[in-house]
């Protein structure tokens, strides 16, 4: 997006600009007090009690995957920051952007760096919220408002089944530390329960982290701004799944489920994203498929699940981060100098954007895996992971083949075509951008450079901690950019020789790839509208059944509802059993006065039935309320029945009011009354079977006991329902009666509402 409002007098977004900046900065030297720690094999924790009672702890587990993801984000983030100071600088609403990549930021940072599954979860979401706010962030734009929705509906059902998974692990491995579950690996892949609790995480992950089939989501979020995608897919929200996956390894991995349903989903997503990412025009859309590419081979090599597939894994994750980041900055820049990102519109760049086109350049080396850039190390490393395995050897292998000689002629795509050739005539006032958006994609671009050259530097302080933390041992990391002819180097050569013969021809390609396209009947990204609007359709029959606006249908669905699953669950549980003597002699053991109460409360019940009568209806239910009350007294709850007392009273007078203005009963109702009063029968029957077999069961009396024991020490209190309700409960107290008091408002504005005016006077006065 480029920079508008100039007529704001902000330069380098002011004071929100430094903030932005200094954040990032300060937390990425914080962390780096960790690295030494972390390199020797060390895992730091820190963290305070949040919920004690719930045993939810804000606590942090800082190891070499949660350190190289820290490290990263704050990182990235920051030179993230710098560029959009200058590309949004101006903007009207950049300290709103600056609020949401904050928040964006915190989240992933808190994500990854958790100890705690409850407190991930929280992280995990607050970057699905702040995605959301980022990709929707031109708000005046319908495609941005579509993208924003779509990606957050699809991670945030994601994210309610990850919140299931999680919950059932905790109860499993009876704690929520991840410091404690991951060294139960055996004990959970045991359990009964692991089979749906790997389902569920990896729904989450694989709705988070666009593997197919839920891919279509993250292209599209390149409506936002091309400062968000470049942190989106580099080293935040995007990875967030695949951070999960890796961070689960050691409990979850390891089964056969885990390897291929991960080997599998990864290595399709692989190779079909980068298919359609040679077929893209605008450059953005080519780098946003190139990232569905890198998860789906992160995901792959952390199914694989050896010490060599995830050393690979660790590596890549490395390189793509800063390519990816550097690449996006970069045709960033380009787009605001140029006003277009379409690659048959962009030619000899190069001349008149030396510097943009030097962070270019090394980024797509990097991405392309030629050397001396760290990203030949990484493909290296992955084909060696591949070919190393026993299982799915070919599989694993092949995908990474198709997809490196894919991503070469992706990466020419991307910087070769706009910055080499004649520049157009268009184009010739084009000059380089401001330093603050070329120091970010050259910084990164040279960083691979500089781990390509010195691949110890990486191997240290960034691959080694991490490959331990998700392989779940120490196992020898030793990077390097070559050392002799092997099959990983005869398949690097290879794959440049495919990738020129690809990349001479991908117009052909594209235009190919573009027919079998239009003759698919399968198209995901139309599919989700459509899933909507039956949604909607949906919604709407659904609603106009049940919401008829007649308060009888209501009342009947309700109740009738309730009869059938209370019926069905006794049946299915085997509940109805036989009134034990005990319980029999109870009941035979009535008082007379009892069961005059009884009977009152039948004849006011009955009297409701049949009466034609609104005002006499009204009057026999306040008979009902009344004898219920009778029984409170007669069992000793006078403030119970107090209470009863006081809401029959006001229902009586309020409804009372009510039905002056309303008709004699209609025979239509008439007619219906039989049914009415056989499924009052029929609820009130299924009640009675329910309160009998609670009777006849053993009552658990630890809570009874609790508040029995902490009633005067903790409340001073000595009516034990009254500090339920007022201590204990308070809140829930406190929802009540304001669900009461807006209740008791809403009649009154209705009444008001209904009142004729006098003659002469306006409605309303």
């Amino acid at each position: 997006m480029a920079t508008t409002g100039a007529e704001v007098p902000r330069v380098y977004g002011g004071a929100a600009g430094w903030i932005s900046i200094l954040i990032p900065v300060a937390i990425f030297a914080w962390l780096t007090q960790f690295l030494e720690p972390v390199a020797a094999g060390e895992t730091v924790l820190l963290g305070v009690d949040w919920v004690p009672s719930m045993d939810i702890r804000l606590s942090l587990m800082i190891d070499g995957l949660s350190l190289t993801f820290a490290l990263l984000i704050s990182g990235i983030g920051a030179l993230v920051t710098l560029y959009s100071t200058q590309y949004l600088g101006r903007h009207p609403e950049y300290p709103r952007f600056v609020l949401f990549l904050m928040l964006f930021m915190l989240g992933m940072l808190g994500l990854v760096l958790a100890d705690n599954l409850i407190a991930l979860f929280v992280f995990w979401e607050i970057t699905t919220i702040s995605s959301y706010l980022l990709i929707g962030f031109d708000s005046d734009s319908a495609k941005s408002r579509r993208s924003a929705l779509q990606a957050l509906l699809l991670t945030a059902t994601g994210g309610l089944a990850l919140l299931a998974g999680m919950i059932m692990l905790g109860a499993v491995a009876g704690s929520f530390e991840l410091s404690v579950i991951l060294g139960m690996g055996d004990e959970i892949r045991a359990h009964p329960l692991y089979l749906p609790i790997l389902i569920l995480f990896l729904a989450g992950a694989f709705t988070k982290s666009a593997q197919f089939p839920f891919h279509f989501w993250l292209p599209n979020a390149m409506a936002a701004p091309t400062p968000v995608s470049a942190y989106l897919h580099s080293a935040t929200m995007v990875k967030a799944g695949v951070f999960l996956l890796a961070r689960m390894n050691p409990a979850l991995g390891g089964t056969e489920p885990w390897f291929w349903a991960l080997v599998i989903a990864g290595g399709f997503t692989t190779v079909f994203a980068s298919l359609l990412a040679v077929r893209q025009t605008d450059i953005k859309q080519v780098l946003a498929y190139t990232t569905l590419m890198a998860l789906g081979a992160l995901t792959l090599f952390i199914g694989a699940g050896t010490s060599d597939a995830i050393k690979a894994a660790m590596v890549f994750l490395v390189v793509h981060s800063l390519y990816k980041a550097a690449l996006f900055l970069m045709i960033g820049l380009v787009d605001h100098e140029t006003g277009t990102r379409e690659v048959e519109e962009l030619h000899g760049l190069a001349r008149k954007m030396p510097v943009t086109f030097v962070a270019g350049a090394l980024a797509a080396i990097s991405m392309a895996g030629i050397p001396p850039l760290i990203g030949f190390i990484g493909k290296e490393f992955l084909y060696k992971a591949g070919l190393a395995l026993d299982t799915a050897q070919l599989w694993v292998t092949g995908t990474i083949f198709a997809a490196s000689v894919l991503m070469f002629v992706a990466a020419g795509i991307s910087v070769a075509r706009p910055f080499l050739g004649r520049l157009p005539d268009r184009l010739a006032g084009t000059h380089e951008g401001p330093a603050a958006m070329w120091i970010g994609p050259l910084t990164l671009g040279a960083l691979g450079l500089v781990f390509g050259l010195s691949s110890d530097l990486a191997e240290t302080w960034l691959v080694a901690p991490a490959t331990w933390a998700v392989y779940g041992a120490e196992t020898k990391v030793d990077l390097y950019l070559f050392r002799e002819v092997n099959a990983a180097f005869l398949l690097s050569l290879a794959t440049f020789a495919a990738g020129l013969v690809l990349y001479a021809a991908h117009r052909r390609l594209r235009a190919g790839m573009a027919r079998a396209i239009e003759i698919s009947p399968i198209r995901f990204d139309p599919a989700w509208d459509r899933l909507l609007d039956g949604l909607k359709a949906l919604a709407a029959w659904q609603t106009g059944i049940l919401q008829s606006g007649v308060l009888q249908r209501y009342m009947v669905t309700i109740l009738a509802t309730l009869a059938a699953a209370v019926a069905v669950t006794l049946w299915a549980q085997d509940a109805l059993a036989p009134i034990e003597p005990g319980l029999a002699a109870q009941l035979a053991g009535l008082q007379l006065t009892h069961y005059a109460i009884l009977g009152f409360i039948c004849a006011g019940a009955l009297l409701a039935a049949y009466t034609s009568s609104r005002m006499t209806a009204v009057a026999a239910l306040g008979v009902v309320g009344v004898g219920v009350a009778l029984i409170f007294i007669m069992f000793s709850a006078p403030d119970v029945a107090i209470t009863q007392l006081l809401v029959e009273t006001l229902t009586i007078v309020l409804v009372a009011v009510a039905m002056l203005k309303l008709p004699t009963l209609s025979l239509r109702t008439e007619a219906r009354r039989p049914w009415h009063a056989a499924l009052s029968v029929a609820v009130g029957g299924l009640v009675t079977l329910v309160l009998v077999g609670v009777l006849q069961g053993g009552l658990d009396r630890r809570l009874t006991d609790y508040f029995e024991a902490a009633s005067w020490p903790e409340a001073y209190g000595r009516n034990i329902v009254n500090v339920i309700l007022v201590d204990f409960r308070a809140l829930d107290t406190f929802g009540e009666i304001a669900v009461v008091v807006i209740a008791a408002l809403a009649a009154f504005a209705l009444l008001r509402g209904t009142r004729t005016p006098r003659a002469g006077q306006e409605e309303g006065e």
